[in-house]
């Protein structure tokens, strides 16, 4: 059992490195994944994976596998396509799930297109899936930066987020800033997806973000408790897909995401509420 479960992390560095930027992600994302859930948005936060490809796209182009430039590309572009989302959703407000789907679209269309001016085949398999066994100290600083950044931002404006989740009316009639608060949770959604690209790649980011949350709203309705169990999970799936990806010879990156699938298929069957859970993976934000 010490050869299986620990010699891995023990003897290589790079596996103590991708361990630890999972961690790092899986408590960052545990929080925005169930307030995504809640608010359902998890079309929304899919459509802002993909956004951030033609972003880390133009930083690639610019200075190649550069941390910040691939970073900051895809902050941009992530935030530009969440304006471009809000403000299409306002002129088709009957069928709001269309301009989401184009968004979707075009963002993925565009990356790889702008990655293919420059990059060869395997730069597209990097900057589509990622490479959690290849993340660098750079990588790992970064990771650590948005993980901090958002556990301190929610743990500040977590009340009005869960309010409005549950009534998203209430915080616009007592004046209390509701747009203020959308703005900033989608900012922070973006950054735990560009910090989640660097490990699992545009197409898997929102894997870690969505599946620890979605199974743990099998096993309870309070969300706090419901944050817990999601981070829980998060850090199973990575443990369980990085000693899988080692001993296997597997993609470290979809062997976390299918990990995190199990998790949830468990849930499932096992949770009390697994069967009954109200989980709208494919619904945008009302």
């Amino acid at each position: 059992m010490r050869a299986l479960l620990l010699e891995p992390f023990w003897t290589y560095g790079f596996m103590r490195t991708a361990l630890v930027a999972c961690l790092g992600l899986a408590l960052a994302n545990a929080p925005i994944g169930v307030l995504l859930l809640q608010r359902r948005m998890s079309l929304t936060a899919d459509v802002l994976s993909h956004a951030v490809m033609p972003g880390a796209a133009l930083g690639f182009l610019v200075a190649g596998y550069s941390v910040l430039a691939l970073s900051l590309g895809g902050i941009l572009a992530g935030v530009l396509v969440a304006l471009l989302a809000s403000a299409a959703m306002r002129f088709d407000t009957e069928r709001s799930e269309a301009p989401l789907a184009v968004l979707y679209l075009m963002s993925l269309a565009a990356g790889v297109l702008l990655v293919s001016l420059r990059g060869s085949n395997i730069d597209l398999m990097h900057v589509l899936f990622g490479t959690v066994l290849a993340i660098d100290t750079r990588a790992l600083v970064f990771i650590a930066l948005v993980a901090t950044v958002t556990l301190l931002s929610l743990a500040a404006i977590w009340r009005p987020l869960a309010v409005e989740g549950f009534d998203p009316l209430f915080l616009r009639a007592i004046g209390a800033g509701g747009t203020v608060f959308r703005g900033v949770f989608l900012l922070l959604v973006v950054l735990c997806l560009v910090a989640g690209f660097q490990a699992f790649g545009t197409l898997l980011a929102v894997g870690p973000v969505l599946l620890p949350a979605i199974a743990a709203r099998c096993w309870t309705r309070t969300l706090h408790i419901q944050v817990v169990l999601a981070g829980l999970f998060g850090v199973l799936a990575s443990v369980a897909g990085l000693l899988a990806s080692f001993h296997l010879n597997l993609p470290s990156g979809p062997a976390i995401v299918l990990a995190g699938g199990a998790l949830y298929g468990f849930s499932l069957m096992a949770a009390p509420l697994g069967r009954h859970a109200s989980i709208p993976i494919l619904q945008p934000a009302e």
